[in-house]
């Protein structure tokens, strides 16, 4: 039922972003997936959804399914060149992942019969799931840049300074680094997905075997941050540094857009912020940062593992925090929110599958409360914020402190603990 109820949920939210999306003469992402089978595939994880479906498969199996996808992507390949056709961004492979996504779920619904079917039809699921998100969040940001023409940059930026202003700083860092730490910190920023997957196909390894999935796993959390975060977009619309306060991302675009052009050199004047006007095509995705919310969920879920990938999930979250803030993407109160809202997320989640208890439900309305708190004060009280940042910046890092050791001590409280050994009791041997 959960999961009929899950997939009926989607379909609906993928009909209405298709609905609006047309609305502003653009394709949703219904098409876009339809135009995935056929047409060179967009940027996105399909390899990566379909590595998660084959978790329900035996090691047979899965060659089996990688050598179709493969084979099929060099078909597609050999025709599209032989018809010279365009495609995006030099990507040729993908269109084999997504058939063969599909050709499972005819096999689950006419092969398949009881749990097997449901075990398929789950992996398939979890795998499509995966390469709609990316199509739904595209669409979803699209949708923001039509729908929010106006963005509140200036009051956070001017809340920013509580932090010292930290976009402007590691700004600088990064550039000093030169093309070669600047090379790095972008593959980790645009991979994100790929560390996630890992981590997915480490918890879920043991799926093929047991013929069930765990009860909560980073997927879900992924996921979830992607359906709730952006809805915030909508109530908070923000650019990012590097939009409103330099040259664009591209080192062109946007300048005539931005208040002026000062990151990272020079932070921005305090001065009483308003609503900005921007263009209808940068994406309004930064309050809070999806960024830092899905890489703290990385660390979080790779605490339970190997030393390697603890340590993976470690340079990631710290690799992905340097590079929201190098590259100007984000403010640093943007980072402070994504902490906040990852917590209480994951909080919630966790508190599903194991029931609800008191502690649980304490953590997840006092994440809740300060994230409200947060959104607040950065637009009714940047001013305040910046004109006494030891006070107010001390109150951020306590807030968002204060969820970080209310997550450690209340999933420490839900870990199982060993029952003490029994010692067996001394008896008075016969001499």
């Amino acid at each position: 039922m959960l999961w009929a109820a899950a997939a009926v949920a989607a379909l609906g939210l993928l009909i209405t972003l298709e609905i609006t999306a047309r609305r502003y003469g653009q394709p949703g992402p219904i098409t876009d997936q339809v135009e995935g089978l056929i047409f060179a595939p967009k940027p996105g994880p399909l390899y990566g959804g379909l590595a998660l479906m084959m978790v329900v498969l035996t090691w047979r199996q899965r060659f089996i399914a990688a050598g179709v996808a493969i084979g099929i992507d060099v078909v597609f390949v050999l025709i599209r060149w032989a018809a010279d056709a365009k495609t995006t961004d030099g990507h040729v492979f993908g269109n084999g992942a997504l058939w063969v996504m599909l050709g499972c779920a005819v096999i689950a619904v006419t092969r398949r019969t009881g749990p097997e079917r449901v075990l398929l039809l789950k992996g398939v699921g979890l795998g499509m799931l995966l390469v709609a998100g990316r199509k739904t969040g595209d669409t979803w940001l699209f949708i923001t840049s039509k729908a929010r023409p106006a963005v509140l940059d200036q009051y956070v930026a001017t809340a920013d300074h509580a932090l010292g202003n930290p976009s402007w700083l590691m700004g600088r860092i990064v550039r000093t680094t030169g093309p070669i730490g600047m090379h790095v910190l972008h593959l980790v920023y645009a991979q994100l997905a790929v560390a996630a997957v890992v981590v997915a196909l480490y918890q879920l390894r043991h799926v093929a075997v047991e013929r069930r999935f765990p009860a909560h796993h980073l997927v879900r959390t992924f996921l979830v941050i992607g359906l709730l975060g952006p809805a915030i977009y909508m109530i908070f619309p923000v650019v990012g540094p590097v939009f409103a306060y330099g040259p664009g991302a591209s080192g062109t675009g946007g300048v005539h857009w931005a208040v002026a052009n000062l990151w990272p050199d020079t932070p921005p004047p305090i001065t009483i912020p308003h609503p900005m006007s921007y263009d209808e095509i940068t994406p309004r995705n930064c309050m809070p940062s999806l960024h830092t919310a899905w890489a703290t969920a990385i660390f979080i879920h790779t605490r339970s593992g190997p030393r390697v990938l603890r340590f993976s999930g470690t340079f990631w979250l710290v690799a992905t925090l340097s590079a929201t803030l190098g590259f100007g993407y984000h403010y640093g109160v943007d980072l402070v929110a994504g902490v906040v809202f990852a917590l209480t997320t994951e909080t919630a989640l966790r508190s599903l599958v194991r029931g609800w208890d008191r502690p649980g439900i304490q953590l997840v309305t006092y994440g809740a409360a300060v994230f409200a708190a947060l959104l607040v004060s950065y637009r009714y009280l940047p001013m305040e914020m910046a004109r006494h940042p030891w006070v107010f910046g001390s109150l951020l890092v306590l807030a968002m402190t204060s969820v970080v050791y209310g997550f450690v001590r209340t999933t420490k409280l839900w870990e199982p603990t060993a029952a003490p050994t029994r010692q067996p009791e001394p008896r008075l041997e016969p001499v």
